[in-house]
């Protein structure tokens, strides 16, 4: 922020803002529309692309701009913006076409659709900020791999909780110290909620069930973690992740890592992801590190960090659509990455659970929905076994039955035809390898 601000400004005095395309006009786009339109000069919202018209009219709106028209292709896109109109259109072809957007912001949170978007993105030469953690978890590696290629950064949002934590992971690497646990504070756990118990939650925040859902049942948590994890090349305790129920203060979670898994375990493992139900501060995010440097240690006493061996940092918030904007000036003027899987096999993978007893013959709904959970797995271990990430579970038909909690094979369900997030994770593992191929065993 403090490089960001002031380089946005110049920009906005030189007549140069940062032109963004916004794909999706919900709960999250609502809010992102606004602070781009508000918060920093050098920021201009100029497209909008949505399903529905109506709704990206609203946002577009709602953030305070006049001159709004719809628009069919890139160059009346270009012409509009020209003379300081904003364009709404139901295709982000669109918006990845047009010479009038410098970056795009990717805030669908759906995977099949995400992919098509940020694809068509990467092929026209487009930075693109995503939202959509759960994409990135899926077939992240392949997407960061083709945009190497293409000279282009896509990168996570600020705001949301991966990104924090690579933010604070940042700043302890800047004091000297080594990141050995990233975790995320949640108030809620339980892998039985479904779209009905989340309705009136839902509506209260202008959101979907389904969203609500994958937040309660541990799937979003999931698909964040294991951002985190390939990100920082790091791993997972065991199976699910730890999660610890621990109703006081996070810095006391010091000791609970030093006897669960051991400091020497955390530093062989190349540090661990992952979560606590209940502590406070919430819902923010922690990360505990090791001290190399023993002259060091006597300035940590004196900042109230205690002895170690483990120094606890944390954020106490995370304001999602608030700050995605910041990562827009990030990759616009500085090509700084805020978090994005690294290109290389992926160490932790999501995989689906069933939610219920599940039949023989049953299609498989999407993500936060009646019939599947997500947990973090050791990528090698889940290739191992072949289970089914639950990025690509949607639609799948199962040939067998799978009792509740089981973890779903790939050979339990015939996945649908055509899908594209089934053919990027074919050439994740083609491409890149299958995760685990060149690692030793129990790293």
């Amino acid at each position: 922020m403090i490089l960001i601000d002031e380089a946005l400004r110049r920009r906005a005095a030189d007549g140069r803002p940062v032109r963004v395309g916004l794909v999706g006009a919900g709960f999250m786009g609502r809010g992102v529309a606004r602070q781009l339109r508000h918060a920093l000069p050098g920021l201009r919202l100029v497209a909008v692309a949505n399903r529905t018209l109506a709704k990206a009219e609203e946002a577009l709106r709602r953030a305070g701009h006049d001159a709004v028209r719809a628009v069919d292709d890139a160059d009346a896109l270009d012409r509009l913006v020209a003379v300081g109109g904003t364009a709404i259109t139901t295709d982000p072809r669109v918006l990845c076409a047009a010479e009038a957007v410098d970056v795009l912001i990717e805030a669908t949170g759906a995977v099949e659709f995400g992919a098509h978007v940020l694809l068509d993105a990467i092929a026209q030469r487009k930075d693109v900020v995503s939202m959509n953690v759960e994409l990135d978890a899926t077939v992240g590696a392949i997407l960061q791999h083709r945009a190497q290629a293409a000279g282009v950064h896509v990168t996570g949002a600020d705001g949301d909780q991966p990104a924090v934590q690579l933010n604070l992971v940042r700043f302890v690497r800047g004091l000297g110290l080594t990141p050995l646990v990233c975790g995320n504070i949640k108030g809620l756990q339980d892998r039985t909620r479904t779209p009905a118990t989340q309705a009136g939650f839902a509506k209260q925040w202008g959101q979907t069930p389904e969203m609500v859902t994958s937040f309660a049942d541990g799937t979003k948590i999931s698909f964040e973690q294991a951002l985190v994890a390939n990100a920082l090349d790091m791993t997972i305790a065991r199976s699910g992740m730890i999660g610890p129920e621990y109703r006081g203060h996070v810095d006391d979670l010091r000791s609970t890592y030093q006897e669960e898994v051991g400091l020497e375990r955390l530093r062989e493992f190349g540090g661990i992801v992952d979560y606590v139900v209940g502590a406070q501060p919430s819902p923010g995010v922690y990360v505990l590190a090791a001290n190399d440097d023993p002259e060091r240690e006597v300035y940590l006493r004196y900042g109230k960090l205690g002895d170690g061996p483990l120094y606890s940092f944390y954020v106490p918030y995370h304001l999602t659509a608030l700050e995605v904007h910041l990562s827009v000036a990030r990759v616009a003027l500085f090509r700084d990455h805020v978090v994005t899987s690294l290109p290389r096999p992926p160490r932790v993978d999501v995989v689906a659970r069933a939610k219920r007893d599940l039949a023989a013959g049953e299609t498989l709904d999407g993500l936060g929905g009646y019939l599947t959970y997500g947990t973090c797995e050791r990528a090698e271990e889940a290739a191992g076994l072949g289970l089914l990430p639950i990025g690509l579970a949607e639609g799948a038909r199962l040939l067998r039955a799978v009792p509740r909690d089981r973890a779903i094979a790939r050979d339990d369900v015939a996945l649908p035809e055509g899908r594209l997030v089934v053919e990027l994770r074919a050439e994740q593992e083609r491409v890149l390898g299958i995760p685990g191929a060149a690692r030793g065993a129990g790293t």
